[in-house]
């Protein structure tokens, strides 16, 4: 059977109306913000001006008022968002919304769709997703401390969460508390609760700032924080496999946005390699300048057949979770590796405020720790390494594409 790497046409089409609606409205409206402020107001008017077009929330079905799109042409949409700052958000289908979007319509009630998700892809809330604690190890979600405890029909919890990317302005969190702390596996001991921001006890201390500055990214504790039963999300005892479902997607959509910021690096290192005049000719004349062009080429290369492939898995209800972390993987680093060899070939400039690069730079040392640490995902790349050959004598299973 032939490989037919033929995108099909609608997926074509929405590429292309995404790829101008970023050029020649997002790209431009972001230059003047950060030039004249106004970030608020424009970032309003830019949202409707997507919604306009048709291109609000392209994740999620039309019935919620979405573009009902699959994974493969979320592969291409998030890759163009990523070559802006805000383009994610400006179609609403950004970080953590995104995901949670996708928890809420596979695993609410319709009572929960209602009062949380309909306002979601309507963009007149936001949302956050609470799980990390600073106790405990990130990558190890059966450690969490916060804890929900039963007192007639509702929970009371109480606990401590920090790094909960979008949580200073949300109405309301996903969090995640320790239910069954004696349940095996350990896996079945987490329940997810939904949280409106504004309950008592639900307190944000701080903002907490990073190498990129603030990005939203907060402390909070939750003291005496009381939910009904009906808060519950995806029943009792399902946070770890919610979470899990919810953050393998997340990761490849991370991916997809990384490799729109990461072409966006190149094509900085190639165009002022080709204007830099350095010793009677142009930097892109130079070997070494020319090996940086050529590795992050293959790199980048490399990272869209590994998002779309593992795009299509996701599409079609194939297992995915080894294609994701090596996607996952890959991408984070090639996207540190592009923008730093971009920030080189700049020389100063590229160091300094008056070019895009070095906040790029610092945004994208932080790739390879969301969603899963580097360690984490090699460990578990090696771990389906390690089953495939004990299975069936062979690795080819664990390496991406059992096809030669």
């Amino acid at each position: 059977m032939a490989i037919d790497f033929t995108l099909p046409p609608d997926v074509v089409r929405v590429r292309e109306r995404v790829r101008d609606f970023m050029r020649n409205e997002v790209a431009p409206a972001e230059a003047r913000f950060a030039r004249d402020g106004g970030w608020r107001k424009g970032l309003a008017e830019l949202r409707e001006r997507a919604r306009a077009a048709g291109l609000w929330a392209p994740h999620m079905p039309p019935e919620y008022g979405g573009m009902g799109l699959g994974p493969l042409a979320m592969a291409f949409v998030s890759a163009e968002c990523g070559r802006t700052m805000m383009g994610a958000y400006v179609l609403n289908c950004h970080a953590p919304d995104e995901g949670n979007m996708h928890t809420l319509l596979h695993h609410a009630t319709e009572e929960q769709k209602a009062r949380y998700l309909r306002p979601l892809v309507d963009g007149k809330v936001r949302s956050c997703f609470a799980m990390t604690e600073p106790e405990v190890a990130g990558s190890d979600p059966t450690g969490i401390r916060t804890a929900a405890v039963k007192d007639g029909d509702h929970w009371v919890l109480d606990g401590h969460k920090w790094f909960i990317s979008g949580a200073r302005g949300a109405a309301f969190a996903i969090v995640i508390a320790k239910t069954d702390p004696d349940a095996q596996p350990p896996q079945a001991r987490n329940t997810a609760f939904l949280v409106d921001m504004d309950a008592s006890g639900f307190i944000i201390v701080r903002d907490v700032e990073t190498m990129a500055g603030h990005g939203n990214h907060c402390e909070i504790r939750l003291e005496g924080v009381r939910v009904p039963d009906s808060a519950i999300l995806g029943g009792r005892g399902q946070g770890h496999r919610l979470g899990q479902a919810r953050l393998g997607p997340a990761r490849l959509a991370h991916c997809m946005r990384w490799i729109g910021s990461a072409e966006t690096a190149l094509e900085l290192l190639v165009g002022r390699a080709l204007s830099r005049e350095l010793h009677g000719g142009v930097l892109a004349d130079k070997q070494l300048i020319q090996a940086m062009m050529a590795e992050s080429a293959m790199e980048l290369y490399a990272a869209k057949l590994m998002v779309l492939h593992a795009a299509y898995l996701i599409e079609k209800g194939l297992p995915f979770r080894q294609e994701v972390s090596i996607a996952k993987h890959h991408v984070a680093n090639i996207l540190w590796r592009i923008t730093d060899r971009a920030v080189q070939v700049h020389g100063a400039l590229g160091y300094s405020t008056d070019a895009p690069l070095e906040r790029m730079l610092r945004h994208a040392r932080s790739a390879r720790l969301v969603d899963g640490a580097d360690e984490v995902h090699l460990g578990q790349i090696a771990a389906h390494v390690i089953e495939a050959f004990r299975a069936d004598g062979t690795t080819r299973r664990a390496t991406g594409l059992d096809l030669l």
